[in-house]
């Protein structure tokens, strides 16, 4: 099937289609510090409005479930109405959701700005991706853009910390919401101006059941690995993955028989496709599980502050931005495949350096650990999903996208929770037998009542250093997995 050019989605000049990509990169950048800042001002927020711990616990989580949960319809939606009309859309309802998150009176109306944030950001992700395939049609051209797309992307998971830091030492905890709404309204202008529309000339009818089992099936895997990280495995647990997991079956027999699939999941027997997606799933789970526990252990071991804490993890960042210059070159000698499987070894390299590292003295010696974690995972990441894009025509580049999204939010979410278990058990098993209750619980309970000069206090410390250690090493294992995946299955052929 091809996309029928209409006068708006004729080719764009050089200088606009560049002038294009500004916008969607902005967006995902907002959306990637929208991820990251809420975490500092959890403190402030809980004086404000008092939440119970379930309120709070829905007031992080909900969004992720929104967002992992609509991602597929979303993407599917933006191919049928519009990419660029459904991108504005959702970024204007993400500036209202932030503005009612600013000034929400109590937790509850917060816990819906978080669902309304959630639901708008899923129309935003996939509707940038497959904007760019169809702005980008020379395939070295589109795989640059990619990249400024991703470091967009991992600097904005940097800057939600830098973020938050700066503007919760001079506002209140509704700032970090409020930020969002000139940002938004920028956005929006541009966006009118610059973007092209395009969308699926003949998408056929849409499957609001597969839209249903879609969500039914990524919800539930989602809310299960988050109960387990906060409560352990317990009845809610089994029965959120069990629904989930037979929600799945049904969403992907049922793909299989209609006429219009929400997903085609013949994509899957291309293994361009398939590996790329199950390369960028298996990376950003080690990833995203370390990373989530580094910044407690830069600012609860090491002692930094969050905003110097945040600063420590720019060295990844920026090194994910130089691949935008040698995506092209890297590509052009090893072909796609293999600059993929490189990069993941290089990243793992990184993450068995920054074991070693965690026990340095001088931060120095981390930071230059960090610098080719982020260059080998930035790489990875802009090539996996210029493979999920290149792999599929222009009108279905929407739904092509929210799988790739997909993969990433249940990679992370996946990471966090197993990897975050990894860091607990061995924890408490390098704590000595006779650490105080507090220090049994977690680093952050022994800091928070023990003298941190006491022997009781720098034990925890020690052990968690240790647990990071073999969490790092357990990392780049499975990115050293990751990296095999992706040289068995993702062609090398040049482009």
């Amino acid at each position: 099937m091809t996309t029928t050019l209409t006068p708006a989605t004729e080719p764009l000049s050089h200088r606009r289609r560049w002038a294009a990509l500004g916008v969607l990169v902005g967006a995902v950048l907002l959306l990637a510090v929208d991820g990251t800042v809420l975490y500092l001002a959890v403190p402030s927020l809980t004086r404000e409005l008092a939440p119970t711990a379930t309120e709070i616990l829905w007031i992080g989580d909900v969004y992720s479930l929104a967002l992992a949960g609509l991602l597929v319809t979303a993407g599917n939606l933006a191919d049928r109405f519009g990419r660029k009309k459904v991108l504005l859309l959702g970024t204007a309802a993400f500036g209202l959701a932030s503005a009612l998150a600013a000034f929400s009176p109590t937790a509850g109306v917060l816990i819906l700005a978080r669902l309304l944030l959630g639901i708008a950001a899923a129309t935003i992700m996939p509707s940038t991706l497959s904007l760019i395939r169809g702005l980008f049609t020379d395939p070295r051209e589109r795989t640059r853009a990619i990249a400024i797309w991703s470091a967009g992307s991992g600097g904005g998971i940097a800057l939600g910390p830098l973020v938050g830091g700066a503007l919760l030492e001079h506002f209140w905890w509704g700032s970090v919401f409020l930020i969002n709404v000139p940002i938004v309204a920028v956005f929006l202008i541009a966006g009118a101006v610059l973007l092209p529309e395009s969308k699926n000339p003949r998408p056929g009818r849409f499957d609001l059941l597969s839209a249903g089992l879609s969500m039914a099936a990524i919800v539930p895997l989602v809310y299960a690995v988050k109960h387990a990280v906060g409560s352990g495995f317990d009845g809610q647990v089994a029965l959120a993955a069990g629904i989930g997991l037979t929600a799945g079956t049904a969403f992907v027999r049922r793909q299989r028989r209609v006429a219009d699939p929400l997903i085609d999941v013949a994509l899957f027997r291309n293994p361009a496709f398939s590996g790329a997606v199950l390369a960028d799933f298996v990376s950003v789970f080690a990833l995203t599980g370390l990373l989530f526990f580094f910044s407690q252990y830069l600012q609860l071991v090491r002692g930094f502050g969050p905003l110097e804490a945040g600063l420590a993890e720019m060295p990844a960042t920026l090194a994910s931005i130089v691949v935008v210059a040698a995506v092209g070159v890297i590509v052009a000698r090893l072909g796609r495949g293999r600059a993929v499987a490189a990069a993941l070894g290089v990243a793992a390299l990184g993450l068995a350096l920054v074991s070693v590292a965690e026990r340095a003295s001088h931060y120095g010696w981390l930071a230059l650990a960090l610098l080719p974690v982020g260059l080998g995972v930035g790489l990875a990441l802009t090539l996996t999903v210029d493979s999920v894009l290149s792999a599929v025509p222009r009108d279905k580049a929407g739904s092509a996208s929210a799988i790739s999204e997909t993969a990433y939010e249940l990679g992370a979410a996946l990471g966090i929770a197993l990897l975050g278990s990894l860091v607990t058990v061995v924890y408490r098993a390098f704590l000595p037998a006779d650490a105080p209750s507090a220090a049994q619980d977690s680093l952050a309970g022994a800091v928070a009542v023990l003298d941190p000069a006491s022997g009781p206090a720098q034990a925890a410390r020690e052990a968690f250093t240790g647990a990071m250690q073999v969490t790092s090493v357990a990392a780049a294992v499975i990115t050293a997995i990751a990296a095999v995946i992706a040289w068995r299955t993702i062609p090398s052929g040049k482009d």
